[in-house]
This record gives structure tokens, C-alpha cells and sequence, in this order.
């Protein structure tokens, strides 16, 4: 019966401790996060135009991040000129989920780049000007997307309107980039 005691007194120090974890959340993280939202399942669509690889799964689910899932993202976000893969801050997975719900589209989020290894990022310098020497991508806390059939602009207004992190603009191209970084935008 002792056992059975100490059992229920842990797991409310953990229900205590993970309340308190969110509650505090709402005061770290920005407006778009602070907001009461539903337990439901966080679910992401991806598709690499490099390596031509699809992937949809759950990343987040239970009031907690889902291993396998973050697991196949890393994969899938990978180094693919040197086949790395690297952990991705889940910031950025939250923030690609709220545009996703912020633009109402189902359509998997096309990815133009998402980690890069410190030679990959090298390398990329010296062919454009629009390489940072200590990019957010080398961290897995970055990631340049497109939606299919769905207006740059309109993309870049809704990572924008979220308020977390940096927003660059590269309408040539057909994408923006998002990070975890301090808000800005270019």
C-alpha cells in the first residue's frame, strides 16, 4: 500500500510541475503561443524539393513532443548534400504549425532548406550573397519554405502576424525563411 501511495504522490508532483511548466510558458512565450489552445494533435506535412522525399506526422501530441515524429523531421530536414541530420529546435516546428493553421491549407509545406552543415553554409556563401556567415539553418533553427499554389506574400504575412522570430522575404526565389531568432524581418 506504500508503494501505491508514493506512486500517486509522484505522479502529482509531476502533474504539479508540468502545470506549472505550462502556465509559465504563457509568459515566456510570444502572444501566438500564450493563448489557451486545445490538446489536440500537432500534425505537419512535408515535402524535400531536393531529395523529392514526403513526409506527415504527428510531432507533437498529448501535451508533449512526439520522438518518432521529431525524428523522421530531422531526417527528412536533413544536410542532403552530406546526408546529416540534426536535431530542429521544436520552436520552429510550432511556428510552421501555427501558419499552417493560420492560412487554413493542408498542403505540405515544400522545403528549400532546413538544416545545413557548417560546410553545406560555407559553400553557399560564396555562390549568394544571401548566406549568413552564422545562419540559424547550422543551429536546426531555421527553415526556408514554399506552399504549393499559395501566394508568396500572403505566406510571408502569416509568419509575420505571428510575431516569433525572423521572417525573410525571397519572392524571386518563391520563399520565405523563418527562424527562432529575436523578431525581425527582412
Amino acid at each position: 500500500m506504500k508503494n501505491d501511495a508514493s506512486k500517486e504522490s509522484v505522479i502529482s508532483r509531476r502533474g504539479f510541475l508540468g502545470a506549472c511548466i505550462g502556465a509559465s510558458a504563457g509568459l515566456i512565450l510570444p502572444k501566438a503561443f500564450s493563448a489557451p489552445v486545445p490538446m489536440r494533435d500537432r500534425i505537419l506535412s512535408f515535402y524535400n524539393t531536393h531529395t523529392g522525399e514526403k513526409l506527415t506526422t504527428t510531432y507533437w501530441a498529448d501535451g508533449q513532443y512526439v520522438q518518432e515524429g521529431l525524428k523522421d523531421i530531422e531526417w527528412l530536414l536533413r544536410d542532403h548534400r552530406v546526408g546529416k541530420a540534426h536535431s530542429m529546435d521544436t520552436g520552429i516546428l510550432d511556428i510552421l504549425h501555427v501558419i499552417q493553421s493560420r492560412i487554413d491549407c493542408q498542403r505540405p509545406f515544400h522545403i528549400i532548406s532546413g538544416y545545413r552543415s557548417p560546410k553545406t553554409n560555407s559553400m553557399l556563401r560564396h555562390i549568394s550573397s544571401g548566406v549568413a556567415k552564422k545562419s540559424y539553418h547550422m543551429q536546426g533553427r531555421a527553415i526556408d519554405i514554399r506552399v504549393p499554389r499559395y501566394d508568396i506574400a500572403k505566406l510571408r504575412k502569416a509568419a509575420l502576424s505571428i510575431r516569433a522570430g525572423g521572417v525573410g522575404y525571397y519572392p524571386k526565389s518563391n520563399f520565405i525563411h523563418v527562424d527562432t531568432g529575436r523578431v525581425r524581418s527582412w
